[in-house]
């Protein structure tokens, strides 16, 4: 499901939320024994008829630090680009998975998203399932995307 709305009418509402440290790379949130973090990385920049399109890839590791196995069981990502558009994204697991994580072990997957606008950021949460069937949130930490080299905005 996608929405785009103006960042400008929800400013004050939105950025505690998702600003969090978004200084650092990678990006770090922990939520009940399960760890997150999460690498950007600026792909590509192409321009075409239908406007620009700047593409990042992002590298996820999600560490099971809990005595019990989980699954992940759904995504959703909050993604606002420099104008303030809002995209959100839901959906069942990741990559076509909803992977089982044991206990002390990691998974890891990349990712990508593109933005009409060369700055944005995004953050979101997983819905994570303990094998008594108890459901769950992890946060998924907040990062920023920008292309490197150019001066960071915090939008």
């Amino acid at each position: 499901m996608t929405q785009n709305i103006k960042f400008s009418n929800q400013l004050d509402s939105l950025l505690p939320e998702l600003l969090g440290d978004i200084t650092k790379s990678p990006y770090y949130s922990s939520t009940q024994g399960v760890q997150v973090s999460v690498k950007p990385e600026f792909v590509d920049y192409q321009q075409n008829i239908l406007g620009n399109l700047f593409i990042w890839a992002y590298h996820v590791s999600i560490t099971n630090q809990s005595k019990e196995k989980l699954r992940l069981i759904k995504r959703y990502w909050k993604i606002i680009d420099e104008k303030g558009i809002v995209q959100e994204v839901s959906g069942e697991g990741v990559i076509g998975e909803t992977p089982t994580i044991l206990p002390n072990t990691t998974f890891q997957y990349d990712s990508g998203v593109h933005l009409r606008y060369p700055s944005g950021i995004m953050g979101g949460h997983y819905e994570m399932q303990r094998e008594n069937g108890e459901i769950f949130i992890v946060k998924i930490p907040t990062f920023s995307l920008d292309i490197p080299n150019t001066k960071s905005l915090i939008n």
